[in-house]
């Protein structure tokens, strides 16, 4: 079972990132052929999504729900460090994503990508990939 990670570097503090190129260079990479692939990222205020990777208003029409229904500053750990609008985002995001391998391929649809969607940014995020086979 292959294990592997690479890093983005993000540059606003709420942005998503197209990671589909290199989750399938991994995918490619392993040789497996069928399978399950499974993307993570080990952030608390970080998350991993699959939705359309086309058009990039998509990606900005999340941001903007997120930011008017989980707004900045209203929080009781914002007291800590100011962030608990991006814990609670991660949270109801979710910071993995389940994608079947076929024929050594990423079974997403036509319009669909994967994003790393940075909460808390800018940071140096870690992405971590495992591919099983399946017989």
């Amino acid at each position: 079972m292959p294990i592997k990670s690479f890093e983005v570097v993000t540059k606003k503090r709420e942005q998503i990132v197209d990671i589909t190129k290199q989750v399938e260079k991994i995918v490619k990479d392993s040789g497996i052929k069928q399978g399950i692939c499974f993307v993570f990222v080990p952030h608390a205020t970080a998350a991993v999504i699959i939705n359309e990777n086309y058009d990039a208003a998509v990606c900005d029409d999340i941001l903007t729900f997120l930011k008017q229904h989980i707004p900045q500053g209203v929080w009781k750990h914002d007291a800590i460090d100011n962030n608990a609008d991006s814990h609670i985002k991660s949270s109801l995001l979710g910071v993995s994503q389940v994608i079947p391998v076929e024929n050594g391929k990423l079974m997403l649809g036509t319009w669909q990508g994967i994003g790393l969607v940075e909460l808390d940014g800018p940071r140096r995020r870690k992405v971590i990939v495992v591919i099983t086979k399946i017989e």
